[in-house]
């Protein structure tokens, strides 16, 4: 099992720095950062590019893996996030995880633009990751779908990624499961039911039986968000217990979130230290 920590774009970049390269020295496997132009939890709160900030957390850091928590099609083209993809593989020499969704609502409606069905989020999701895939590994690309269209988009055969960063694709749906088995290097999911943590991991058991069935026997590494029904790190315990009933379900890499000071994921540093430093190398030995 392999361990990520999100920092969410929130600080400035004198305040960002230390976490990143502390997430490195804590011995994560990787970090990550919200792709969104506003979050719902955080509305209040600074909030700051998400590719500028990986590309400056490439800079102090030199092992850890570095992704997006997640990209989508909202505000994204999938030429101009070649471009990013490109630039942040490059600094961070090889680095680079791309973890794509369909959306959130109010980063689907701030800029405007037509109201989307769940279908049609669905639908332009879909094309979205398919021309994203085209457009890394081929150069001159002429594309024209329904929502998104490339004109000779070209990807320079220094450029072109073979093989290309991993995408991580998120979904709890039918068919956005069906799209992860068959598309993606990875799927990540924040479960269903986060009434309790019974009801929560009941929902990913159900997501992974329906994931199973749709793989047919291939292997897919499998990301979980695991601060839903409780913050992992409220405590050492309760990390612990996560981790241990994540891993029976067979989900390959856990994510949690670097303590706030207060509100959504409030926690203390302390027991950032603690599991990183003493439970986690006990659960990979496990």
């Amino acid at each position: 099992m392999r361990f990520g920590i999100a920092i969410l774009p929130e600080y400035r970049w004198r305040d960002a720095a230390p976490r990143w390269r502390r997430a490195e020295e804590y011995g994560f496997d990787h970090a990550w950062t919200y792709d969104h132009l506003t979050w719902g939890g955080l509305q209040d709160s600074p909030w700051y590019g998400t590719t500028p900030t990986l590309t400056a957390a490439a800079t102090v850091t030199s092992r850890i893996k570095l992704g997006t928590f997640v990209t989508s099609p909202n505000f994204r083209h999938p030429l101009a996030l070649t471009r990013d993809i490109l630039a942040i593989d490059d600094v961070s020499n090889g680095r680079f995880v791309c973890g794509i969704g369909a959306g959130g609502s109010l980063d689907a409606t701030i800029q405007g633009g037509p109201d989307l069905t769940p279908r049609q989020r669905q639908d332009r999701y879909e094309e979205f990751v398919k021309l994203l895939d085209i457009l890394l590994t081929t150069d001159g690309v002429d594309f024209k779908g329904e929502y998104f269209e490339t004109r000779n988009g070209r990807t320079l055969p220094g450029c072109v990624q073979q093989p290309r960063v991993p995408l991580v694709l998120a979904g709890n749906g039918p068919r956005s499961l069906r799209f992860a088995a068959e598309h993606g290097d990875g799927w990540m999911t924040t479960g269903g039911d986060k009434t309790t943590l019974d009801t929560w991991f009941a929902s990913l058991a159900d997501l992974s039986r329906r994931l199973d069935d749709r793989l047919e026997g291939r292997h897919l590494d499998r990301y979980l968000s695991i601060d839903n029904a409780l913050y992992a790190l409220s405590s050492p315990a309760a990390f612990e217990d996560i981790a241990g009933r994540a891993a029976a379900l067979g989900f390959t890499d856990l994510i949690t979130h670097w303590p706030r000071a207060e509100g959504v994921y409030g926690g203390s540093e302390d027991v950032l230290e603690t599991v990183a430093t003493d439970l986690i190398p006990r659960l990979r030995r496990a």
